[in-house]
């Protein structure tokens, strides 16, 4: 439509909520760094001049970015949008999902005539998952680092707007080649800060600490914990969408979309609008025009959700090289914990033991060997947290793991536990009965073991919890760094 020459070709593309507590969940978080290669590998190979990222769920948009970066060829990403809210007979079905209502079909609260009814309407149509989880998470974050249109985030996958939308962005693209506008142009520190800081306005999936890092080193950048602990300190959080609330994306995009939450954070001084972006133009000029349509979705930066970002950073003696807690989703009463550590080798085991009663109220559940190497591929873990919620243990019942979380988790869900287990960090020596402090207004992860005992555990320390795996995975495990730098394949 613009005068170019479309190549399509084809990448990897995992479904995360079709792989959930499964062995596929493994090739989930490796898969980034094979569409990264693979983007990398054809724009090179055939001399494209420019780049359309056509991008989903998960991995794939932050894959696709991690690749046009590498590439370094002028690129514009398109997501293809969520779904709207599923209902029942004209009802929203607000907090509860498949994952939570599982829990009480086995628990005898809930007919499994109900559950089917919730599990056919969950998803009425096209589109990712319909919360801030990681897909809508790294569409939005793609707006406010400057990579995509106005809209990218938050215009729903039925609507017309979006197909609109994407047509502008390969017309776009055309232009980007003649311009010779690259990601190395746009994708400065000051960007990548932007996408963190907003991150945190908006309440985003614990896994934009991992993409986030990845992505700045694909461009010679750095973005470390310690910067996304300090933007949090820094900057509240004026959106909560499901499952910190039950509000969706259809519901942010009708109150203003990213545009408006990206506009009043500009003209608070918290992102930096002089910033290029794909359209040509600075970020403030994308934005200046939006508004802002409903003041209890996108909350004024005077009146916020929290002070604070929607993550925090915690360290202490359990993570000393940090952990990682979506805040926003937290009740009260669980943002300070102390308990007895349940301690279980895999992710499986511990919903094993939740299926089976095991667990108790105060316990700290401890989740390990699930880390970028130990597991290898550092699993998400949706039906373990979501089993937790819908037991009604979520609100005393903390879970502590060196793997990670989908955006969906609700609760004390404390992530990302470094050094991982497989590379000997104090988690590993974690023991049935330790008792664990959780403070996480002080920001602290303590393991209030003895350090001669610790010491002690350590020489006998055997790391048999590891799994090698085999092929990709092997090769993943052995050149993985740590998830505080954005598991990145080394």
């Amino acid at each position: 439509m613009n005068g170019g020459l479309p190549i399509e070709f084809g990448s990897l593309a995992i479904c995360d909520a079709i792989c959930m507590s499964t062995e596929g969940m493994k090739w989930s978080l490796p898969s980034r760094e094979l569409i990264a290669y693979s983007v990398e590998t054809m724009a090179h190979a055939h001399g494209l001049d420019a780049l359309v990222l056509v991008s989903a769920c998960d991995k794939i948009t932050p894959g696709m970015l991690i690749g046009a970066c590498l590439a370094n060829i002028p690129a514009i990403l398109i997501c293809g949008g969520a779904a709207l809210e599923g209902k029942i007979r004209g009802a929203p079905l607000g907090a509860l999902n498949t994952l939570e209502a599982r829990a009480l079909v086995d628990q005898g609260e809930m007919s499994l005539e109900k559950y089917t009814e919730i599990e056919n309407a969950q998803l009425p149509t096209c589109g990712s998952c319909k919360g801030m989880f990681t897909a809508n998470s790294m569409a939005c974050l793609a707006e406010a680092m400057g990579l995509a249109l106005p809209g990218n985030g938050t215009i729903p996958a039925p609507y017309a707007e979006r197909m609109r939308l994407a047509k502008h962005t390969g017309m776009r693209a055309v232009e980007l080649a003649r311009e010779e506008l690259k990601p190395s142009d746009i994708l400065s520190r000051e960007a990548l800060f932007n996408a963190a800081k907003a991150g945190m306005m908006i309440g985003c999936s614990t896994n934009i600490t991992l993409h986030l890092p990845a992505i700045a080193r694909a461009i010679g950048q750095q973005l470390t914990l310690e910067d996304f602990d300090a933007i949090s300190r820094d900057v509240p959080q004026t959106v909560k969408l499901f499952p910190s609330s039950t509000s969706t994306m259809e519901d942010l995009h009708q109150a203003g979309g990213m545009s408006a939450v990206i506009r009043e954070a500009i003209q608070a001084g918290i992102l930096d609008g002089k910033q290029q972006t794909v359209t040509g133009k600075s970020l403030w000029e994308n934005v200046r025009n939006a508004e802002v349509y409903d003041r209890e979705i996108i909350r004024p930066i005077e009146r916020p959700h929290a002070p604070h970002g929607g993550l925090f950073v915690l360290k202490g003696s359990l993570a000393p090289q940090g952990a990682v807690v979506k805040i926003g989703a937290v009740e009260p009463k669980m943002r300070k914990h102390t308990g007895p550590a349940k301690v279980f080798d895999s992710e499986s085991a511990g919903l094993q033991a939740l299926v089976d009663h095991q667990i108790r109220e105060g316990d700290v559940m401890v989740i390990r060997y699930e880390g970028p190497r130990g597991g290898p591929g550092m699993q998400e873990m949706l039906s373990l947290t979501a089993y937790i919620a819908g037991s009604g243990l979520g609100g005393s019942v903390a879970l502590v793991t060196d793997g990670r979380f989908s955006g969906a988790s609700r609760g004390g869900m404390i992530g990302h536990v470094c050094p991982e287990a497989a590379l000997g960090g104090p988690i590993a020596l974690v023991r049935d009965g330790d008792m664990i402090e959780i403070d996480m207004e002080e920001r602290k992860l303590n393991l209030l073991v003895d350090q001669d005992e610790l010491e002690r555990r350590r020489r006998i320390w055997t790391n048999e919890g590891t799994q090698c795996g085999k092929g990709w995975l092997k090769l993943y495990a052995n050149g993985v760094g740590p998830a505080a730098e954005g598991a990145v394949f080394q």
